[in-house]
């Protein structure tokens, strides 16, 4: 208990809570810290591929100890990584990631940017990632983000001059900062930036090295540290009972996605930055040697600065609000000086500041989380003065579509809540909320979109925003709020979600793949969902050619907002094997929907809703298996279970608890899902019992493990060394090493052709070493690689097969890949032949 109570106060202390959309509230400590920050010009922009890639104890180091301006520019939103905690792979796993990074920059104290690069997966060589990428488009949102946001200095996670090495993004986004760091200060490059942000010059330029880059530590404890910056990063913040470590491990432990989660650490740390381009620091000390960060950096600076540090060494924790007047001079004086950059950002950081000191708490609720457009909803404006200051509300101003103001004229009283009841039209002329990235379809490599303005940013700005039009203490003042949803559960208390506009229709198929394994017609339902009252239209089904569809269209009727209505359709496949797409269309009046409702709802980020065209590929494949009870042990997660129960399999997933040598009696095969060696602990108490099973004659399918943080070190019956190696190219060529083995020819006849079409990559950690007893079926590699061998191994162990597969099944199933769908078949068909079930033919 005590535990737990010292983990809420930590949380609590530095304005971190579960619900990530609940409004700040600073308190003395907290403003304090934010008055030094706000008497601090200079600012870093940390730079990397990927979300946790960035390093955050530097990011918070640079926010909180040195007090710059931080932001961390990823250049993409991660949707080629694995979810640990969910379903959500590709575009929804990049708004989780975009969403888990925003999450650890409320943490770590930066902010947050973006390109348009799209992680397609993993790539060994930075010229296929910037081939794959469009370099030009990506290189200019780089200088972009430079120009807009005007660093002093730039820091990359990543070293430029090691391409080959490490993964292909990593290199690539060291390697465009690098070039862009000149290209910001060029008028000619990329002009219509220019015309709007002018063009910047930073004046350093590092790399965030460590032993690591040099292979050891004693190399690097050798090598030569002329150009090196260090800086201890555990320090400890007493006004935030956190070292600097601790923040961090916070702030990293954002990316639950991907297993982020971590031990807080503590005590003295160094880290190093090695200087690449701009001048060394003479104070090695100070990464801001030589570069001006008072208020006399700009012109009328010196008198905001005097009255801003006599706030800072005289701060009255007890009553901030005693310094409201010197603030509201302070900002007014902000207002007037002739710097675009530091005005706008200045004025940003002193408005959070005056809010905190005067104790304003500004609300506006809507009361329901979603509308469509033309739908009336009711909102409460709450506004309350918990200080002495002299409070005006003035009127206030709800941003929909247009401004419309409504004067009011009250004072707000010291602690007397002011709630005003509004009827708010949602305006027909908004669009729905939606990741701005994902409203167009992009390319492999690309985000695609439209609106210039809206690149780099991390989300989509909201739709409808209320304007707070005050007068404090004789000082007109406006604060901007976002329109939320207010609610409560009995579980969890008070909960905030950001309010969402969603499309008065929207229609979804369950099955994103379905597969036809003959000929024979399916039951194929549709879920029509209302996003309004009264909801009434028909529903049809685009198709492709040689596809029947029963009946044509079905009429839909939905009384509430928010109820679904199931229909169903009969889909008729063709004879021979073919694959489409299948698309619900849903029209109401003179309009027609075709995207679905996707909802993401997890505690460490706000409620996400996200718009994709609603579609599922058909397939009818020309596949045979045997062998119908398939135990399936789940690993990282995947859906290879509900796609092997497409093809017919009956497929029950197995906790490893439940693993006994009876249970296991009842099925043809095990498979054991992705990296499952990697984080079920209770595996290795199992593995006796599987490797007993294969010799009673079941197929055990292994699918990928990461070789690092394995669980035991006998995931096969045989010696098996797991590698690193990987085959990115989804294209690569595949030959076939062991055309007569069983494995390529029952039931299903394997050829090359099965391999075409594959999505992002062939396969991963392959093993580079194993027992003889292994027979190696296919080889392929990347280009200008060794063959790689260990992609799909198969070992006979007693009556039965031990297979073990790098091979990305996990990634080919969700696409229809079909020559996937048949070599798996074959692998847990493999003995089951009825006439032999010991036969296997050997290459």
């Amino acid at each position: 208990m005590q535990k737990l109570l010292a983990s809420v106060l930590l949380l609590l202390c530095f304005s971190l809570t579960t619900q990530a959309q609940q409004p700040e509230k600073l308190n003395a400590s907290e403003i304090h810290q934010s008055v030094k920050k706000l008497n601090f010009l200079g600012s870093v922009l940390y730079l990397a591929a990927h979300p946790d890639d960035e390093n955050t104890r530097l990011i918070s180091y640079m926010a909180n100890h040195v007090k710059a301006r931080t932001a961390y520019l990823s250049l993409t939103r991660g949707d080629g990584g694995q979810n640990l905690i969910g379903p959500e792979i590709r575009e929804l796993l990049g708004v989780i990631r975009t969403q888990e990074l925003l999450a650890a920059r409320r943490t770590d104290g930066g902010e947050q940017r973006f390109t348009r690069a799209n992680d397609f997966g993993y790539s060994k060589h930075p010229d296929e990632t910037l081939e794959i990428w469009n370099k030009d488009e990506v290189l200019s949102d780089v200088v972009l983000a430079i120009r807009q946001f005007k660093p002093d200095i730039i820091i990359n996670r990543f070293d430029h001059r090691s391409p080959g090495t490490t993964h292909g993004h990593h290199t690539s986004s060291a390697m465009l900062s690098v070039e862009a760091f000149d290209l910001a200060n060029d008028k000619n490059a990329y002009p219509d930036q220019v015309k709007q942000y002018g063009t910047w010059q930073p004046q350093r330029e590092f790399f965030n090295t460590s032993w690591w880059f040099y292979g050891s530590q004693e190399k690097f404890d050798e090598a030569d540290k002329t150009n090196l910056l260090s800086f201890d990063i555990g320090v400890y913040y007493p006004a935030l009972g956190l070292s600097n470590n601790e923040i961090a491990a916070l702030a990293s432990s954002q990316h639950l996605c991907q297993g982020f989660g971590r031990l807080s650490q503590r005590g003295s740390q160094t880290e190093y930055i090695e200087l690449i381009k701009g001048d060394l620091p003479k104070d090695k000390n100070n990464i801001f040697d030589g570069i001006n960060t008072t208020w006399t950096r700009v012109k009328g600076g010196k008198i905001i600065e005097a009255i801003l540090k006599t706030i800072e060494n005289n701060f009255n924790f007890e009553n901030p609000s005693a310094h409201l007047s010197q603030l509201l001079e302070a900002r007014q004086l902000i207002a007037n000086i002739d710097n675009p950059q530091w005005k706008t950002q200045k004025i940003k950081e002193i408005n959070r500041i005056i809010e905190a000191c005067a104790g304003l708490y500004l609300e506006a609720s809507a009361s329901a989380p979603t509308a469509s457009t033309g739908e009336t909803i009711d909102v409460t404006i709450e506004a309350l003065n918990r200080s002495n200051a002299n409070i005006t509300l003035d009127s206030y101003s709800i941003l929909n579509n247009k401004i419309n103001t409504t004067k009011y004229g009250k004072p707000l009283n010291y602690n007397n809540k002011q709630q005003i009841k509004e009827q708010l039209t949602i305006s027909t002329k908004l669009q729905p909320t939606a990741p701005y990235w994902l409203n167009k379809k992009g390319s492999l490599g690309m985000y695609t979109v439209d609106d210039k303005n809206l690149i780099g940013k991390p989300e989509t700005p909201r739709a409808i925003t209320v304007d707070f039009n005050l007068n404090i203490n004789g000082f007109a003042f406006t604060l901007k709020k976002d329109l939320i949803y207010r609610y409560s559960k009995p579980d969890k208390g008070e909960l905030y979600r950001p309010f969402e506009i969603i499309p008065e229709a929207s229609a979804k198929i369950d099955q994103k793949v379905i597969i036809f394994e003959n000929d024979q017609q399916k039951e194929i339902p549709v879920t029509v969902k209302a996003g309004k009252d009264n909801l009434e239209g028909f529903v049809t089904l685009a198709y492709p050619n040689g596809w029947s569809v029963y009946p044509e269209k079905q009429n839909i009727s939905i009384a509430n907002k928010g109820q679904e209505q199931t229909l169903v359709f009969t889909v008729i496949p063709p004879k021979n094997q073919n694959e489409g797409l299948l698309s619900p269309i849903v029209t109401i009046g003179n309009k027609t929907y075709t995207r679905e409702l996707v909802e993401i709802d997890y505690e460490h980020i706000p409620f996400q809703t996200v718009l994709l065209p609603s579609e599922s590929k058909i397939v009818r494949l020309d596949i045979q298996k045997r062998g119908n009870n398939i135990a399936y042990i789940e690993g990282a997660g995947d859906v290879v279970p509900e796609s092997l129960k497409q093809i017919g399999y009956n497929v029950m997933v197995l906790k490893p608890e439940e693993i006994t040598a009876e249970r296991l009696s009842a099925f043809d095969a095990v498979v054991v899902g992705i990296r499952a060696y990697n984080i079920v602990e209770t595996l290795k108490f199992k593995q006796d019992l599987l490797f007993d099973f294969v010799k009673n004659g079941g197929n055990m399918i292994v699918q990928y493990n990461t070789n690092r943080r394995l669980k035991t070190d006998q995931i096969a019956p045989y010696d098996l060394k797991l590698s690193r190696d990987r085959v990115t190219d989804e294209n690569a060529e595949v030959k076939l090493l062991a055309p007569k083995h069983e494995i390529l020819n029952f039931p299903n006849t394997i050829t090359t052709k099965d391999f075409e079409g594959w999505t992002q990559e062939r396969g991963l950690y392959f093993p580079n070493q194993w027992a003889p007893q292994f027979t190696p079926i296919l080889s392929m590699h990347d280009k200008n690689e060794t063959a790689k061998t260990g992609s799909l191994l198969v070992a006979k162990h007693g009556k039965g097969h031990y297979i073990y597969t790098g091979l990305s099944f996990f990634r080919e199933f969700p696409a229809g890949v079909s020559g996937a769908y048949r070599l798996f078949a074959n692998m847990l068909s493999i003995g089951k032949d009825n006439i032999n079930n010991d036969k296997a033919l050997k290459h």
